[in-house]
């Protein structure tokens, strides 16, 4: 996830709590350092290997400065989230062959389509 917060009663941090009740494996990326439940928030742009699929709760006009970071993880997918949706990103991704999807992940996960 990309956007985690340590806050709980932002949205990344509610799907963070619920990717780890169903035991996904999740890597938390966000702006402040933290933890949600045993999961440390990183910070800055980790190197992560094997992303399938990231969750982006960054909102457009921070997204810039990540494309090169986002586009580097190589995912299988991108999630925007309400209030991230990017063209521009989407484009991007769709060139490398990465699904894109604009979706509510907590929804998703409500009803088993992540």
């Amino acid at each position: 996830m990309l956007g985690a917060s340590p806050n709980p009663m932002r949205f990344s941090h509610k799907v963070v709590k619920s990717l780890l009740r169903r035991h996904y494996d999740v890597v938390a990326v966000g702006y402040r350092e933290g933890s949600i439940e045993n999961t440390e928030i990183l910070t800055g742009k980790p190197e992560i290997k094997d992303v399938h699929t990231i969750l982006l709760y960054i909102g457009t006009k921070h997204q810039a400065e990540y494309y090169d970071y986002i586009l580097s993880l190589h995912p299988k997918r991108i999630i925007f989230n309400p209030g991230t949706e990017n063209e521009e990103l989407k484009n991007l991704a769709l060139e490398k062959n990465i699904e894109v999807k604009n979706d509510c992940a907590l929804l998703m996960l409500g009803s088993d389509f992540l």
